[in-house]
């Protein structure tokens, strides 16, 4: 067995474990939930003292405050602007008209980062904070930080395992993202799955793998009752514009047909792009199209099958823009 393929076992197998043990304190309520808007994690912040042109002479004050039980040596500059503090173990400044402001503040600044620390810490298993790099860690530990509910924590894992290179390893573990149907925070990480694999081959370079991934992104949208994080619109635009297969292309109108009307609108786009690559399709979609402009229960979407079949047939090079459900949460 290749060194790769075990590989890959062994990161779906502890994926798979870690997934169980987080909905055991779950007690059968594995709704998701929405997450909020992407934010980029930058530390360390601005310096105040920069801003101040605050020289290395000025700081011979020495403060302290406290997180989370933990005590934190401050450096103090008292100026004619007012009192600089340094934390040199957080790497933060902040600035205030007394010590008791300044640090007031400073403990402001930081409990963003302690925050983050403490998620990542949480989802690694540990009980303290992590203070380390994400790229530190290894692909098992990266693969959780998906679910992280801050954003940032997601979003930064998954540029380490794209940038991390041994790519085809995480295939199957990702492949469970996918397939995952009880973690809250789901949905942002199914969507960074879903972006990884726009680059599909990289991650399941076998035929086997391949269709398994397109199962799963098919399994995701059958029955979804939302799109948080646009993840179900995201899944027609990876099976419609990057994976280019016949079974990628039997499934977009497979799913033209779905109990979700959210899937089903993100197929019906699909299909408008499946045209492009795969012309042969064109008449199947196009009776899809038009069948289900008759008898989809969503009048928005009879609507938007109409476009997108008027705009197939004339060959436009832009399509109508899909619909959005008054109701949709």
């Amino acid at each position: 067995m290749k060194a790769t393929t075990l590989g890959a076992q062994l990161l779906e197998t502890d994926l798979r474990s870690w997934l169980d043990q987080q909905a055991l304190s779950l007690n059968g309520n594995y709704t998701a939930i929405k997450p909020d808007h992407y934010r980029p994690w930058h530390w360390p912040l601005h310096p105040v003292s920069f801003n101040f042109h605050i020289p290395a002479s000025e700081w011979h004050g020495v403060a302290s405050f406290t997180e989370g039980g933990e005590s934190f040596e401050v450096k103090v500059a008292r100026t004619p602007w007012g009192v600089f503090g340094r934390c040199e173990q957080l790497r933060a400044e902040a600035k205030g008209n007394s010590v008791e402001q300044m640090l007031n503040e400073l403990g402001k600044i930081c409990k963003p980062l302690f925050e983050r620390q403490m998620q990542l810490g949480y989802l690694l298993g540990l009980a303290h904070r992590y203070e380390g790099s994400i790229r530190e860690l290894g692909p098992a530990q990266k693969l959780r930080l998906l679910f992280a509910s801050d954003r940032a924590i997601a979003h930064d894992a998954q540029n380490e395992i794209e940038t991390g290179g041994d790519l085809c390893a995480y295939g199957p573990a990702l492949i469970t993202v996918l397939n995952e149907a009880r973690h809250p925070n789901r949905r942002t990480a199914q969507w960074l799955v879903l972006d990884l694999f726009e680059d599909l081959q990289s991650y399941c370079p076998t035929t086997e793998s391949e269709r398994a991934a397109v199962d799963a992104i098919r399994n995701l949208m059958w029955s979804a009752e939302d799109d948080y994080a646009r993840t179900v619109y995201k899944a027609g635009v990876v099976l419609g514009g990057h994976v280019c297969t016949e079974h990628s292309a039997d499934t977009i109108i497979e799913l033209m047909n779905s109990p979700s009307r959210i899937a089903r609108r993100s197929a019906m786009h699909a299909s408008f792009h499946l045209c492009e690559w795969m012309p042969a399709k064109r008449q199947q979609v196009l009776e899809t199209l038009h069948a289900a402009a008759e008898k989809d229960a969503e009048p928005l979407l009879r609507s938007y099958c109409l476009g997108l079949a008027r705009d197939i047939e004339h060959e436009v090079i832009d399509h109508i823009a899909e619909p959005i459900f008054p109701d949709e949460p």
